[in-house]
Formats: C-alpha cells, structure tokens, sequence
C-alpha cells in the first residue's frame, strides 16, 4: 500500500493544479468569489501584511522535531511536467485549461515538505505553505476545493496509468481564518488509498496538510502553529 499511498500524493498535488502548476505565472488580482466559501472568523490574523518569502515560509514548516519519533524527512522530488488528463469532471477539466493559460492562481511564494511514517503501516503525510493576500489565497484554493468537490468520482490519467478518483468534502477544523477539507480516494491496480486534505488560511497565510487521514488530524494544529510563529 505504501506505493499506492505515494502516488495518491502526488495526484494530489497535480489534481491541485492551481496551487501547483501555475507557480511560473504571474501574480495578478484575482476577484471572483468562491462558490461555496467557508465563513470568515476574521480576528488579528486577518489584518493585512507583506506576504512572506519562501525562505521564512522554509523555516515555518514542520521538520522531524515537530513531529516526533518514526518520521523522516523525503527528499524534494524534481519538477515534473508529465501530461495529466482528467476524465469526467468538467469543473476539474477547465481548472487545469486555466492553468495552462496562466489564470492567477498559482502563487509564487511557497515552500513543501514531505515525510514517511514507520508505524504499522507505512504512511506519509506532507506540507504545504503559501503566502499571498488573503484575498487572493481565500479565492486561489476555494476554487480549487470547489472543483474537486463537485465531481465525486472521476479519472486521472498520467502517461498509460489511469487511476479512478472519489472526493468527499468533509467537516474542518474551526482554526485559523477559512477552513477546507476532503478526503480524496483513489484506487488502481486493485489497490485503494484514501488521503486526507486540509487547508486553513491564518492572515497571508496558507497552510495545507495531505497525507493519511490519522496523520493529518495529529498534525494539523501543530502546523498551523509553526506556521504563525514569527522568526
């Protein structure tokens, strides 16, 4: 399961295809409003600041320490740019045309780490950073949350693997300023991993953790807390 558990995380940052595929474009406003936007919480971390460059988002992510004994570190995989199709799922389809074409949804600052767990089973779980306004992180990822959430099952095909997919949006924690969470399911080859995917906006901050379910539940609260600490 720990190959199955692997791709499913990688599909997962290329079905995210805005967050992870338009980081070459541009940045530009972008005003439309997510179609289903979570509620604001507002509060200090709303106020308006300077996004943070990718270096002091490097030094927020959670490493080995914060995350206690059985967890290593992997290393940061190459940039690739294998063709991605997506089959069934018109919303999805038109996110990845859009990014394509440069849309104003990638953003530039960010950083990413990923981790095994030797535990019963082998699992994984990883972290994503971004900083941008908050204006642009809310619509940036509601629109990405949106589309996956409106096709419950679809398809993913990279190269000759084709991988069947299910997404359920599921109840977030009430942290940070805008929450969104799934569950995306993918099986292939007779094998069925489930992972998990959590997204809290603090300020100009954007925090995503993937990986096993359980994983991601632990760890959460204590990412979102690196996240907001200042150095």
């Amino acid at each position: 399961m720990r190959r199955s558990t692997t791709t499913a995380l990688a599909l997962s940052a290329l079905t995210v295809l805005a967050l992870t595929g338009c980081s070459r474009s541009t940045e530009s406003a972008d005003t439309s409003a997510a179609s289903s936007a979570p509620a604001h919480r507002g509060g200090p971390s709303a106020t308006a600041s300077a996004p943070l460059s990718s270096v002091k988002l490097n030094e927020r992510l959670l490493d080995e320490s914060d995350l206690g004994e059985g967890y290593t570190r992997k290393p940061e995989a190459a940039d690739r740019h294998d063709d991605v199709t997506v089959i069934g799922c018109p919303a999805l389809e038109k996110l990845g045309s859009d990014a394509s074409t440069g849309a104003p949804l990638g953003f530039t600052r960010k950083a990413k780490a990923s981790f095994t767990y030797a535990g019963s089973t082998n699992s994984e779980v990883s972290e994503e950073l971004y900083s941008d306004s908050a204006t642009k992180l809310s619509n940036g990822i509601g629109k990405v949350f949106n589309a996956m959430v409106s096709c419950p099952s679809y398809q993913v095909a990279s190269g000759s693997t084709v991988i069947d997919m299910g997404t359920q949006k599921t109840a977030a924690p009430d942290l940070g300023d805008e929450q969104w969470s799934q569950l995306l399911t993918y099986s292939a080859g007779g094998q069925r991993s489930v992972v998990k995917q959590t997204a809290i906006r603090t300020g100009n901050i954007l925090v995503i953790v993937s990986g096993s379910p359980g994983l991601v539940d632990a760890h959460l609260d204590k990412a979102l807390t690196k996240a907001r600490t200042a150095r």
